[in-house]
């Protein structure tokens, strides 16, 4: 009996530490093609406890009336502590907790600072800005915006946001953050459990695998650019519950975190380094960010598409366009000239003849999450 007390100790430490060892940034465990393994034993979580605890229960009477009881003691406490460690210290959402409530204010009455990096969004004419310093501590924030309900959502450790629909088979569902995958947040879907990419709103393990969250476009800028292009925007405020999280996050935008997960690398096409990536139909680009800032805008193709991308004067905001073939763009006073035609930062012409710009989504992103989740992608 005491051998099913030990194989039981044994095995419930072993198992809850792989739990979270396949879905958590621990050594090796994102370099890994595990996701199958993690969903497998996420799923059988219920099996594998009743299973190892039963063995623990019955071999806890034999080996408490021992000699040796205090070691049964410890061991039985080390399972508890570990069991108890792993799904409440070092699950996902609860070391990254949701808003109490979404704070908005307007123009006038934001007190978030003008140069602070912001994920902009506009549906049906409202538009609303949200903090990268406040949702990349939630990873993801729920809000109605234009009568759709959103998830705002952010990866530190890849340097990008995504904005979704929360929409499956044509219903709403709520969102967990469960852990990562490939270093890339990874949510978990109330209604049938299916864990979903944040770097592109596909579900990549469970019974809806394959499919993918409705994306809407995004634009990465300053609160004071976002406001010069959407005036009656209205702008996301810090929740005063989570402060000093917030307080922790606020030198990751600029580069000067110094967690190894979310440093930057200052020279190109290393792990860290950041990039602007272009989707155009089935092909993207990677744009080296110093590279940019030295060009202000690069005129390229990404496939078969021509495109042009550009940076602000800010040095932050930047944004991407699909153009005529032939058509060569600069910049002056963020203002877009090509030939007789200029264009503001949104694409909207703002002299001489034809057609507003078709806007592109561009995602500035750590090289390595970039190539990660778009393996066929070109460097520019």
């Amino acid at each position: 009996m005491k051998k099913l007390l030990y194989l039981g100790i044994t095995g419930i430490i072993l198992y809850e530490i792989a739990k979270v060892y396949f879905i958590m940034p621990m050594p090796g465990s994102q370099q890994m093609n595990s996701i199958d393994i993690a969903y497998f034993l996420h799923t059988w979580r219920w099996a594998f406890r009743i299973v190892f605890w039963l063995m623990i229960i019955a071999g806890c009477t034999t080996a408490l009336m021992g000699k040796r009881k205090w070691i049964t003691v410890i061991l039985l406490m080390a399972a508890g502590a570990v069991t108890y460690g792993t799904n409440y210290e070092m699950a996902a959402d609860t070391m990254f907790y949701q808003p109490s409530q979404v704070i908005l204010h307007n123009a006038f009455q934001n007190k978030v600072q003008d140069d602070r990096l912001v994920i902009g969004v506009e549906i049906n004419g409202e538009a609303k800005a949200y903090p990268i310093q406040f949702i990349g501590y939630h990873h993801q924030v729920r809000d109605v915006l234009g009568g759709k309900p959103v998830i705002v959502t952010y990866c530190t450790v890849c340097r990008t946001g995504r904005v979704f629909e929360p929409i499956i088979e044509g219903k709403p569902d709520a969102f967990r953050l469960v852990g990562m995958d490939h270093f890339n947040a990874m949510f978990e879907d109330e209604r049938t459990g299916s864990w979903w990419r944040q770097a592109n709103g596909e579900a990549i393990a469970g019974p809806l695998k394959g499919q993918m969250l409705p994306e809407l476009p995004t634009t990465q800028t300053t609160v004071s650019q976002w406001l010069k292009m959407h005036p009656n925007s209205q702008i996301m405020q810090p929740d005063p519950a989570y402060q000093a999280k917030y307080d922790s996050m606020s030198r990751y935008e600029s580069g000067k975190g110094r967690s190894a997960l979310t440093k930057t690398d200052t020279t190109a096409w290393k792990d860290k380094s950041w990039v602007v990536g272009v989707q155009a139909g089935k092909n993207s680009k990677a744009y080296d960010w110093h590279k940019l800032l030295k060009h202000r805008v690069i005129n390229d193709r990404v496939g078969v598409t021509p495109v042009a991308v550009v940076i602000a004067e800010d040095n932050k905001s930047f944004f991407a366009f699909e153009k005529e073939l032939g058509q060569e763009f600069e910049i002056r006073n963020d203002t877009l000239y090509a030939q007789n035609n200029a264009y503001n930062l949104l694409g909207k012409r703002v002299s001489g003849e034809g057609e507003d710009l078709k806007r592109i989504n561009a995602y500035q992103e750590f090289w390595h999450s970039w190539r990660t989740f778009h393996p066929d992608t070109q460097q520019y």
